[in-house]
């Protein structure tokens, strides 16, 4: 099925070049060959014009928070895509930047025997700015997919406040998208041409990086930030999926906010850097339960449970990996500026504004917080879990940006903290999601609570006494603080 018209944007409106050697598809956000949106377009295109297809990945040195961590897992993901590619038609271009700037131009020097360029759209971290640099210097057709979630960011093109919000729309708009699922193995029997050589303008000046050799000590990256000891790529993302739905999805509802079990779905990494489709997702918990098109509600009043027609672990995480995650896509997309205080709804805004003169009980600046050196160990765990596996435990991940707003000198400064550590240590930091999960401590996608608080106001509270009397943590604690 050819990619839905709802999700192409013409960036660049010129004509097909026919006269030039091959289709190039810039892959930037959908790091996959399966299971993508753009892909299947570029591959479309290619069919069309018979010509080959050449599939650019790159990788920026200079983008902030780049470190050994972040590094690894794209690099990683390349060399799983290099040997996906390897047999067939399309020839991949992996190009790992050796120092910074050192592929300026690449891209523009592609397109220029390029017939159409496809890329990826993606609304947050430097990716708007980047492509939009981009269709400056693209001398050539420019059509940007939107591959991100089940519905296109152009099907409900607002911010919303709140996830009920956007649940009433996606009950009412989703089930037209439902049959939309990009081709789960779109290089299977492909008969395309290939391309003799890259061109000659490419040749003289960049060669595509030898992933093999590569060395994260050789790059100019931050490298103290070590990577995370996980598998990583789209092969593994499938596998991570495969096992959570068989093993886990069955106690989700029960299991996700208990730090003493294996509830999540551990795909927050791969569904940042792109290793695995949302589509593949919702389409592997939806067979796994047996899920028919008919059992669809027609209640379109935003309930949380009951519209999908499955059990309440099914339900409880599609409404997360669907309604969550498109609500800060979605957010991102309309709200360029979403990582500014500014964008906070007025109520949160206001308490916050008038709490700022309250006395903190703690006060901590960047460095203690990032050292974990609080008084208090159950955050401290957090904060060296974080550090050491690129992750907190669900439920404490909200804790941990909670005490920041509570032990920081302003709710401004509260912010710049929650960024630069989730976006530095988290191996999904950058993301919509992220973005969101940080603004929800200050109360985005929020209400206001009572009773009115100390520092909070009538932002939602929350303590570790109270997280000490919900789960068992001493195990927890053992295990990050030492």
């Amino acid at each position: 099925m050819p990619c839905p018209d709802d999700r192409i944007e013409v960036r660049v409106d010129r004509a097909p070049a026919t006269d030039r050697p091959f289709v190039l598809y810039w892959m930037t956000a959908a790091r996959r060959p399966v299971w993508s949106f753009a892909l299947d377009h570029a591959l479309d295109w290619a069919r069309r014009l018979g010509k080959p297809l050449v599939v650019f990945e790159a990788l920026r040195a200079g983008y902030r928070w780049a470190n050994d961590r972040h590094h690894h897992v794209v690099i990683e993901g390349m060399r799983d895509n290099a040997a996906a590619f390897a047999d067939g038609p399309v020839t991949y271009v992996p190009f790992v930047e050796p120092e910074a700037g050192a592929g300026k131009g690449l891209l523009a020097a592609l397109a220029r025997d390029a017939a159409v360029v496809i890329t990826d759209a993606f609304p947050a971290f430097f990716l708007p700015r980047m492509l939009d640099a981009a269709a400056r210097q693209i001398d050539a057709r420019l059509e940007v997919v939107d591959g991100n979630g089940l519905l296109p960011l152009s099907a409900a093109p607002r911010a919303y406040p709140t996830a009920h919000s956007f649940r009433r729309v996606l009950q009412k708009r989703l089930p037209d998208h439902l049959d939309h699922a990009p081709d789960p193995a779109p290089l299977d029997d492909l008969d395309l041409p290939r391309l003799p050589q890259l061109p000659t303008a490419f040749r003289r000046r960049w060669t595509p990086t030898d992933l093999g050799a590569l060395r994260l000590a050789d790059l100019p990256i931050d490298h103290a930030v070590a990577p995370v000891d996980e598998a990583q790529g789209w092969r593994a993302a499938a596998a991570r999926l495969a096992g959570f739905v068989a093993h886990h999805l069955a106690r989700y509802a029960d299991d996700r906010n208990d730090v003493g079990q294996q509830g999540t779905s551990g795909l927050s990494t791969a569904l940042h850097y792109g290793h695995v489709g949302a589509h593949q997702v919702v389409r592997a918990v939806l067979d796994h339960g047996g899920w028919r098109p008919d059992l669809l509600g027609d209640d379109t009043r935003g309930a949380r449970r009951g519209w999908w027609g499955l059990g309440e672990s099914a339900e409880g995480f599609l409404d997360q990996v669907v309604t969550w995650r498109e609500l800060g896509f979605q957010f991102c997309h309309a709200q360029p500026d979403y990582d500014r205080f500014d964008t906070l709804p007025d109520w949160a805004r206001e308490t916050l504004a008038e709490h700022r003169g309250d006395a903190r009980p703690w006060t901590y600046d960047l460095a203690a917080f990032e050292a974990a050196e609080t008084h208090e160990p159950l955050w401290n765990a957090a904060q060296n879990q974080l550090r050491r596996d690129g992750t907190i435990h669900n439920y404490l991940r909200m804790l941990w940006g909670k005490k920041i707003l509570h032990w920081s000198q302003s709710p401004e400064a509260a912010l710049e903290i929650m960024i630069e550590l989730n976006n530095k240590y988290a191996t999904d930091g950058r993301d919509p999601n992220s973005y969101s999960g940080i603004m929800w401590v200050l109360g985005r996608f929020d209400r206001a609570w009572g009773p009115e608080r100390d520092v909070f106001g009538k932002v939602r509270y929350m303590t570790c006494d109270s997280t000490r009397r919900k789960m068992n943590v001493k195990g927890y604690v053992t295990e990050f603080t030492g």
